[in-house]
């Protein structure tokens, strides 16, 4: 038997959180579902620093996944059964592993499993497309949240893509400014260095200190490379750790300009997140420890599992977010404005398309800016090493005219 971490709620809708011992994560799933309980997650143990529970997940690609949903949808609708749709789409799948984890799934379906059951054993969706799956097996409309869920991810995709397509252009100036910097320093400045020592000439002050840099840089440059190796390798285990992700988004959220993009890129997903659980048929509390269990920023899932935590007390969700001191004033009185008229699903939704034009909007005026900012740092470092290193010619060449002009009677 097998250690499991079981997350699950009671009928009074508190959240538990417990170690069982079980051959499965299904046979555990089943033996506390017939207790009377709600089970949301089941997982295995592994012991690491902190006791925390981690598990090595190798997901499929988004789009991939969005596809399949599109034709599993298509077929369910058309009348077959999901065994039988899952197997025709594990069929034609290109990606072996995908294809093992459909066929995976179709045998767990078919020996008695849930298919939101069946998803979750294979770990490789977020807990939001499992969750989903299991709101539509309760209410009994797989088909209309599997749409939803569709329709989700296909906007946060495009949305994506725009941010993705917008950074491209300042990528490509800040490497091709590496790069050139790099083959004048380590091939260019070299060849300047072994010139000037065969002419034995006085260099000024600017070209001996580019120079030496550049002879330090050729000497210490595999070093270099080693130890950045290591610092990245370091850096990236660290974010990777509960403490290292949140201090590396709190820094992210600090930043004058950069951190207000990012909290209302996030809340645009939250809300996104959110509207689409909840008319998917989730009670309010599981759809907001789902959606903050989602979140890419640590400081924002911490916040709303307060916020599940308080509006399972009685609190209303806007006050609850307002007590984060997180959430921008705008969102908070849109979702309160929703709670009030009955229509929290569709408000979210609008916090949602605010927020997503609202980031688009300065991201592309802050690149306006970065842009030129970029320009002007590569004018000035080419012309700082091409002076540095053509200035003692010109002072050769005025020296030798100086000579030539005395030595004529």
């Amino acid at each position: 038997m097998a250690e499991f971490l079981v997350k699950m709620a009671d009928e009074r809708g508190r959240m538990l959180q417990q170690i069982e011992n079980g051959h499965t994560a299904a046979e555990l799933r089943e033996r506390f579902a017939v207790q009377g309980f709600l089970v949301y997650d089941v997982r295995p143990r592994s012991l690491l620093a902190g006791g925390e529970v981690s598990v090595r997940k190798k997901r499929v690609k988004l789009d991939q996944f969005v596809v399949f949903n599109s034709q599993f949808v298509t077929l369910i609708r058309a009348g077959l059964p999901i065994p039988t749709s899952l197997e025709l789409l594990a069929k034609q799948q290109k990606d072996p592993y995908f294809r093992g984890v459909l066929e995976d799934v179709r045998q767990r379906v078919k020996s008695g499993e849930s298919l939101s059951q069946a998803f979750e054993a294979q770990n490789v969706a977020s807990k939001i497309y499992t969750t989903t799956l299991l709101a539509g097996e309760k209410s009994g409309n797989l088909e209309e949240v599997l749409n939803r869920y569709i329709a989700f991810q296909r906007v946060s995709m495009t949305f994506r893509k725009k941010l993705l397509a917008s950074l491209i252009y300042p990528a490509l100036l800040v490497a091709g400014m590496t790069v050139l910097f790099s083959v004048l320093v380590l091939f260019v400045v070299p060849r300047f260095a072994q010139l000037y020592e065969e002419l034995h000439a006085e260099l000024p002050p600017i070209t001996a200190f580019l120079l030496q840099f550049g002879s330090n840089m050729q000497t210490y440059f595999p070093a270099m490379m080693l130890v950045l190796a290591g610092l990245g390798t370091f850096f990236w285990k660290w974010r990777q750790t509960e403490n290292g992700s949140a201090a590396i988004d709190r820094f992210r959220l600090s930043l004058p300009l950069i951190g207000e993009i990012w909290l209302k890129y996030q809340v645009a997903m939250f809300a996104r997140m959110m509207s689409t659980l909840l008319l998917g048929g989730l009670p309010l509390v599981s759809a907001l420890e789902t959606a903050g269990s989602s979140m890419e920023s640590r400081l924002l899932a911490r916040a709303l599992s307060q916020s599940a935590q308080r509006v399972r007390e009685g609190r209303p969700l806007a006050r609850s977010l307002e007590e984060t001191r997180i959430f921008p004033e705008l969102s908070i009185g849109m979702v309160e404005v929703g709670e009030s008229t009955g229509a929290l699903p569709q408000m979210l939704s609008s916090v949602a398309e605010f927020f997503e034009e609202d980031v688009q909007t300065r991201l592309g005026a802050a690149l306006s800016l970065i842009e030129p900012v970029i320009l002007i740092v590569m004018g000035i470092v080419v012309a700082f090493v091409l002076i540095s290193l053509y200035l003692p010619i010109f002072s050769l060449g005025a020296a030798a005219n100086a000579a030539s002009q005395h030595t004529v009677p």
